[in-house]
């Protein structure tokens, strides 16, 4: 299993890591996503993990940006 750590900037309740952790889980191969609002740092795991491109618009659509 792959696993990646993303920065995701303007989440700050719970209903900001739901949004974020249900658009990412919608993507393929992703098994786990785990949100962490202190530090704003999404971990993803997965059989093969998706591609920056992909974990932009996933993150957009929930209606945040990812950071770097």
């Amino acid at each position: 299993m792959d696993v990646n750590s993303i920065m995701v900037a303007g989440m700050t309740c719970e209903h900001c890591a739901t949004a974020v952790r249900t658009e990412i889980s919608r993507l393929p191969e992703v098994t786990e996503v785990d949100v962490d609002l202190a530090s704003g740092e999404v971990r993803i795991a997965g059989e093969a993990l998706p591609d920056d491109t992909a974990l932009r618009a996933a993150i957009e659509t929930a209606g945040y940006e990812m950071a770097g």
